[in-house]
C-alpha cells in the first residue's frame, strides 16, 4: 500500500512554524522546535530562509496570499459594482475566522517586532487598500457611487476593516455577523452608498 506523498520540504517548514509560533510567539520561538516539528533538518530552514524574521514573513505572505485569494474568488462571483465590496469583506471575515490562529498570530504579535515586520505589515495594508481601491473606482464607473478620492478612502476603510479584524480575532466579539450589520453600513456611507 503506498503511503501518501510528504508535502514539499517548505511547506512543512511553514506548517511547523505556524504551529509553534502561534503556541509560543515570535520571540520564544526556537528554530530546534520547528525543525522537531516539521521532521526536518536545520539546513532545510536555511535552505528557504535565511533567518527566522524571514520564516515569519513568509507566513504574513501566504495568509495575506490566502485573504486575497479568497476576496477575489468571492469578488467574482458578483457582478461590477458594490455588491463585490460587500462580497469581499464577507469573505475576508470568512478567512479570518476560520484561521483565527494564524491571523491571531500574524496581525497582533506582528506588531512591535521592529522595523523589518512594520514595514511588511504596511506592504499588506497597501496591497489590501490597492483591491479596494480598485473595487471602489469600478463602483464610481458604474454610477454605484459619487465621485471620491477612492486613495484615501481605500485606506481609511482598510484601517478600520483592520482594527475590527484585530478586536474580532483577539476576543472573538463582536460576531461575524454584527461586524457586517454595522461596519458595511458604515463604510458604505463614507461613500455616500444608499
Amino acid at each position: 500500500m503506498d503511503s501518501p506523498a510528504r508535502p514539499p520540504t517548505r511547506e512543512r517548514i511553514l506548517d511547523a512554524a505556524l504551529t509553534i509560533f502561534s503556541a509560543k510567539g515570535f520571540h520564544d520561538t526556537k528554530l530546534d522546535e520547528i525543525v522537531a516539528k516539521g521532521g526536518i533538518s536545520k539546513g532545510s530552514i536555511y535552505f528557504h530562509f535565511p533567518n527566522k524574521e524571514q520564516l515569519f514573513i513568509a507566513l504574513v505572505d501566504q495568509f495575506a496570499d490566502l485573504i486575497e485569494r479568497r476576496a477575489k474568488e468571492a469578488i467574482d462571483q458578483q457582478a461590477p459594482g458594490i455588491q463585490r465590496v460587500r462580497a469581499a469583506l464577507e469573505a475576508v471575515l470568512e478567512t479570518f475566522g476560520r484561521y483565527r490562529r494564524p491571523a491571531k498570530l500574524l496581525l497582533v504579535q506582528a506588531v512591535g517586532l521592529g522595523s523589518v515586520f512594520e514595514r511588511k505589515r504596511l506592504e499588506v495594508n497597501d496591497r489590501f487598500a490597492q483591491l479596494i481601491q480598485t473595487y471602489l473606482d469600478e463602483a464610481i464607473a458604474d454610477g454605484s457611487i459619487a465621485p471620491v478620492n477612492t486613495q484615501i478612502v481605500a485606506h481609511a476603510w482598510m484601517g478600520a476593516i483592520y482594527n475590527v479584524v484585530i478586536q474580532w480575532v483577539y476576543t472573538g466579539e463582536p460576531s461575524k455577523e454584527e461586524i457586517m450589520g454595522a461596519l458595511l453600513p458604515l463604510l458604505l456611507k463614507s461613500v455616500d452608498y444608499r
